[in-house]
């Protein structure tokens, strides 16, 4: 393709069949959202006054990125006829490379000493997390989030409580942390589910519209009640960051090493008698009730997934229906969202460079600046390069694993 040439057949041939463009907007609109929820300045969010809209990208951004990682296993998996067994070996294989890439990447960028709370370490794992469910058929895979999504919170919560608030490293990354797994897969189950049930059709993208507004009305009435009745009000993620204002966002901070719905004042202090004493201070049945109702950004509550789950549903499902009649306008969003783990390594990045190790940025101007200029730089690198470096590397890495003999 020459030079010249280049544009021209951009424009005419990117986002075309095979590939699915509303799939690829709506990884661009979790990009920019993400970057958003890292430096941006929001007021807490309310209906009724559209300049605190700004505030929805907090959790829903990344819940938004999970769910698309569910579709994209689906996808590269073999979207809605699910895979031979004689395949099965080499495609275990394909995601663990995948994975294990992935995984690498969101270390580096961690190693940079940024505030940020890299979600790719997680994005890494959860391609190994479904390789025992990848001949599940959609209503299994339903089935599957639906479980975790009402039973998993709860029972975290109980565990915790039980357990008399443990802590450790693999504790808060894989239980508990901003980006707790087991609650996590739900929302990869979710996507997967929706990739095995042909999401390039336009009836399937009407459905998910309307089931996604559905999912978004309980959660966010289940988290309404619960603020209602004050099960937010002892310490609990809402109490304490539900104004976002950029250098405050959870999406900005370390992950913890304790569930969000845990409440301070509940926690026992060392030098308890015994145990029953220490148990009844950890407030069992009031953290699994707060586990349920909890809908903040990154609570990991029931209230949440189903809230920001639905909400990020009807998201797709929107990019899906605008994507035909829109096409162009549409294209760098597209660009964007083609390479996401190239564009979301350079705003990590930036925000390195510009504020230095540790440090903090909470700047709307510089939230836009990062926008035009991921849209920008990706459209051109799509338009005359093709595939995203860091996404050939990890195109590379999972077929070297998948490459591997078995025996």
């Amino acid at each position: 393709m020459t030079t010249a040439l280049a544009p021209v057949r951009w424009f005419r041939d990117f986002g075309r069949p095979p590939r699915i463009l509303g799939l690829d907007v709506a990884r661009g609109l979790a990009i920019l959202g993400m970057a958003g929820a890292h430096v941006g300045m929001t007021e807490a969010f309310h209906w009724g006054d559209p300049t605190t809209w700004t505030d929805l990208v907090h959790g829903r951004s990344s819940i938004l990125f999970a769910l698309l990682a569910g579709v994209s296993i689906a996808l590269m998996t073999g979207r809605d006829v699910l895979p031979e067994r004689e395949r099965l070996p080499s495609i275990r294989l394909n995601l663990v490379g995948r994975g294990a890439v992935i995984f690498v990447i969101g270390l580096a960028l961690e190693l940079l000493n940024t505030p940020i709370a890299v979600i790719l370490t997680l994005y890494g794992l959860l391609y190994v997390a479904v390789i025992p469910v990848l001949r599940w058929r959609p209503r299994q895979l339903l089935l599957g989030a639906a479980v975790l999504a009402l039973a998993g919170p709860a029972l975290l919560a109980l565990i915790s409580a039980v357990a008399l608030q443990p802590f450790g490293a693999g504790i808060g990354f894989v239980l508990y942390g901003t980006y707790p797994i087991t609650v996590w897969l739900a929302l990869v189950l979710g996507g997967m589910a929706l990739g095995r049930l042909r999401v390039q059709q336009l009836r399937t993208a009407v459905v998910a519209l309307v089931v996604g507004v559905v999912l978004a009305a309980i959660g966010y009435g289940m988290g309404a009640l619960g603020v209602s009745a004050g099960l937010d009000a002892e310490g609990s993620i809402a109490s304490s960051t539900s104004v976002s204002s950029g250098s405050e966002s959870l999406d900005s901070l370390p992950s913890e090493s304790l569930p969000s719905f845990v409440p301070d004042d509940v926690m026992p202090p060392s030098g308890w008698e015994s145990y029953p004493e220490a148990l009844a201070a950890t407030d069992p049945l009031g953290s699994m009730i707060r586990a349920v109702f909890a809908v903040d950004p990154h609570s990991g509550g029931t209230a949440e997934i189903l809230g920001s789950g639905g909400f990020a549903l009807a998201v797709i499902a929107l990019c899906l229906l605008l994507s035909r009649p829109l096409r162009w306008p549409l294209l760098p969003l597209g660009a964007l969202g083609s390479m996401p783990l190239t564009a979301y390594s350079l705003h990590v990045v930036s925000v390195v460079l510009v504020a230095g190790p540790g440090g903090f940025i909470a700047d709307n101007a510089f939230w836009a600046l990062t926008a035009v200029a991921l849209l920008v730089l990706t459209t051109l690198w799509s338009m005359f390069l093709g595939r995203g470096p860091l996404e050939r590397l990890v195109g590379k890495g999972a077929a070297a694993m998948a490459a591997v003999p078995r025996r």
